[in-house]
């Protein structure tokens, strides 16, 4: 996006385009695995405290990440040579700001069956998964909080996971938005616009969000807007 606004050009090759169709999944899945797993940390701190430290230790930290790491790059491999396989016409305009998976696919020359199902399946293991998975843990959670007798010990457990859950709903919601809005409207500008939300505006919300609850940024928002925070 920020190539084709310095050179005013939204012509893209064939190569570039499968490229940046690789990378996008790639980092989308990261993201989505990641959330998981920050929900997971937190389910961990808020109802077994004690054994934080036992539980999250380094060796599980370092697994977990390189799950999401292999699950994403195998997911994000699989789509785009699949896609290789596809006989694509000459000149095609993407109705789209950027090589979207689906988007891709529908404008192939050759029969897509394929392409569709594995699609399909992905995001329904990929995506779903993960969501029943943070679903559950703050279903947990929720359950820990409500036991917690004083009102401060409430608002503290709640606070931990303030920042998360506001990512995770950004994150889900945009991103569901899209392909629910797409399948309803049939749209391609109501698709690549609803789109613009989870790969831009949310990506550039998240340094915000985590950020607020540093004490250090706190003090300096206070500074900057004359103490009324």
């Amino acid at each position: 996006m920020l190539v084709n606004i310095q050179t005013q050009s939204k012509a893209i090759p064939y190569t570039g385009c499968i490229t940046q169709m690789c990378f996008f999944l790639f980092f989308i899945e990261l993201d989505n695995f990641l959330l998981t797993v920050m929900a997971y940390d937190r389910y961990v701190a808020i109802c077994h405290p004690l054994h934080y430290t036992a539980i999250m230790n380094s060796q599980l930290c370092g697994l977990l990440v390189l799950v999401s790491w292999i699950l994403s790059l195998l997911h994000a491999l699989l789509e785009s040579l699949m896609v290789l396989q596809l006989s694509f016409c000459t000149n095609l305009e993407i109705p789209h700001f950027f090589c979207e998976l689906n988007q891709v696919v529908q404008l192939a020359c050759s029969d897509t069956f394929l392409n569709d199902m594995v699609m399909y399946i992905a995001s329904v293991l990929l995506a779903g998964g993960p969501i029943a998975g943070i679903l559950y843990s703050y279903s947990r959670i929720v359950s820990s909080i409500r036991k917690i007798s004083s009102t401060q010990g409430k608002y503290k457990a709640f606070s931990t996971c303030a920042s998360h859950l506001s990512v995770v709903s950004l994150f889900y919601c945009t991103g569901l938005g899209v392909y629910l809005s797409s399948d309803v409207t049939h749209s391609s500008h109501s698709s690549a616009t609803a789109s613009v939300m989870y790969t831009v505006v949310t990506p550039m919300l998240n340094p915000f969000i985590y950020s607020l609850r540093n004490n250090d940024v706190k003090r300096a928002l206070r500074r900057f807007f004359g103490g009324q925070l």
